[in-house]
């Protein structure tokens, strides 16, 4: 849910984002962020279900942590020199906070001045992730190339292949000379070709738009694979940006200064200088390979499509670096959090500064599972004309093609990001015959394959109050708090509250019925039944509301 209180420090702020990934890891560590763990761990089969558990296993977000393995093996003993992260771009809303160098609150607005105010990057003559390069026979031999790197299995078990997940994919548009940074994933085929995903669903990867271009030109597709840099770059690769923009322009806006670039060995890109890791390679413009089984995020196992054959044509990394790993599957996840945190506040924007939506309070994107794409919760201010209500519901569902398949309007009392309370709100204050629209016509969007039609629709509901109710039935907060009081000085579990958590008003109650509960708490509830007692009324049925009752002059 957006607006939630930022738990990090000023002076974490202050130092703004780091524009070097292992900086940015101190500052993880500095934090108390990281566990390291010395122990060998198999890349293959424990690494990424260890890292899991704190996302499947119930602890709050703010006990999640970035893990750095720091001996890593595989199944047949290898050990490798490189250390594995995983984690450290995006395991809880601080630690994403932490690359922007912003805190929470802020990161809206942060990407939305970036994206409205761009700052181009400049090429420099040399960078880090240059300072070790292999190419030719070396990425050929046995246990060389690609096979020399740590790369994680992320679903042990279903995954056909070790996978690069944290990625930001360069590829250029052959007509514009534009080039667009995206998010794929890349499944190791040979010590010296990949496998590799790009979306080509409505409103899916600018890479598979630069490789149809190629592919009408008949010439391979220059693309370079990069792996650990500054966090702001790393987090345009998500954010979906215009197919036209420059994502190291934004970036650098994130920054507050030109991202550093470097032009690749092997290929015709720029990759940013001071990554930790680069795959250089050519994807062939006709031939596609068989790729998958893999994870994916919608919380199913994507299985064996056609995609882009890549052949490595350089590796080159910094003399020391780190290999980092991203947490995706069944959500939440990293890659669930990095949505989220971004998306959250573009959706909100969009809704009250773009379309003016009157009342809207807050957007929540539903994580658990779902990968907050196709659910999604507005609040509105108690009181919200319906028609804004529902302008805001369609301008939700109609935002992306892959997000809003449902869309639920809740008023300002429920947490949108309490699901409980959500299905409260339709429960009691939503008549489906005349709150509950369905949409035809919607692109089937982001999920597995099998069982999918191409058209599919959206479910819009107005679960907002319509008329006042009467007050929450809990103890009110002053009793709450003082009973918590109580119950921590008594050394009782730890709680963890969920609003909501007190009783509060909704609009329909009178002041007599506070007398009576002052009346009540003080033990003079005497006082009040005398003065009921003398309001008695003859000609009524049981369970008539008092001020709904005819007065005696009517």
């Amino acid at each position: 849910m957006l607006d939630q209180p930022d738990k990090r420090s000023a002076a974490a702020k202050a130092a703004g984002p780091a524009l070097d990934f292992q900086q940015h890891l101190a500052r993880l560590e500095a934090e108390g962020l990281v566990v390291r763990i010395d122990d060998p761990i198999d890349k293959d089969t424990e690494l990424h279900p260890l890292v899991r558990w704190q996302f499947q296993g119930g602890l709050p977000e703010d006990k999640r942590r970035a893990f750095l393995f720091t001996n890593v093996t595989d199944g047949s003993g290898r050990r490798y020199d490189m250390p594995v992260v995983v984690g450290a771009l995006s395991a809880s809303p601080d630690i994403y906070a932490i690359g922007m160098g912003r805190t929470v609150e802020d990161i809206g607005k942060a990407w939305l001045d970036a994206i409205a105010h761009p700052i181009a990057p400049v090429r420099v003559q040399s960078g880090a992730c240059q300072e070790v390069v292999i190419t030719g026979d070396d990425l050929r031999k046995p246990d060389g190339g690609l096979k020399a790197l740590p790369v994680p299995i992320s679903t042990p078990g279903f995954d056909a292949a070790p996978y690069f997940t944290a990625t930001l994919c360069v590829t250029r548009d052959p007509e514009s000379g534009i080039q667009n940074m995206g998010t794929y994933r890349a499944g190791l085929k040979a010590t010296d070709r990949l496998g590799v995903r790009m979306a080509s669903r409505i409103g899916g990867a600018g890479g598979y738009q630069h490789w149809l271009k190629h592919k009408k030109l008949k010439k391979p597709m220059p693309v370079a694979i990069v792996n650990g840099c500054a966090p702001v770059v790393t987090f345009t690769g998500p954010q979906k940006l215009a197919i036209d923009m420059d994502e190291m322009g934004v970036a650098g806006a994130l920054a507050g200064e030109p991202i550093r670039t470097v032009k690749c060995v092997t290929v015709d890109l720029d990759v940013p200088a001071d990554a930790e890791l680069v795959i250089e390679g050519l994807i062939d413009p006709e031939l596609l390979e068989p790729e998958g089984p893999f994870g994916e995020s919608h919380g199913y196992i994507a299985l064996e499509d056609f995609n882009m054959s890549m052949q490595v044509t350089a590796i080159t990394h910094k003399h020391k670096p780190v290999f980092v790993s991203l947490v995706s599957q069944v959500t939440p996840s990293e890659s669930s959090v990095i949505k989220k945190v971004a998306y959250e506040p573009m959706f909100l924007s969009h809704l009250r500064d773009h379309m003016g939506v009157k009342g809207i309070r807050g957007v929540s994107l539903h994580e658990p599972l779902s990968n907050v794409r196709p659910v999604i919760f507005l609040q509105f201010a108690q009181g919200a004309p319906r028609t804004e209500v529902w302008r805001g519901i369609h301008g939700a569902s109609t935002l992306r093609a892959d997000c809003g398949k449902i869309v639920v309007a809740v008023s300002e009392d429920i947490d949108p990001a309490n699901t409980d309370a959500v299905w409260w709100s339709i429960a009691y204050r939503c008549n489906p015959v005349e709150d509950v629209h369905v949409v035809p016509h919607r692109s089937s969007g982001h999920g597995p394959k099998s069982g999918r039609r191409p058209n599919d629709s959206s479910l819009l509901i107005d679960s907002t109050l319509k008329q006042p109710f009467p007050p929450l039935a809990l103890p009110t907060r002053e009793y709450m708090e003082r009973a918590r009081a109580i119950w921590e000085r008594l050394g009782l579990p730890a709680l963890s509250p969920q609003p909501p958590w007190h009783g509060y008003p909704l609009g329909e109650w009178a002041d007599e019925w506070d007398t009576y509960a002052r009346r009540a708490v003080a033990g003079e509830w005497e006082q009040s039944g005398k003065e009921t007692f003398a309001r008695r009324r003859g000609g009524l049925t049981p369970e008539t509301p008092v001020h709904q009752a005819p007065k005696d002059d009517d």
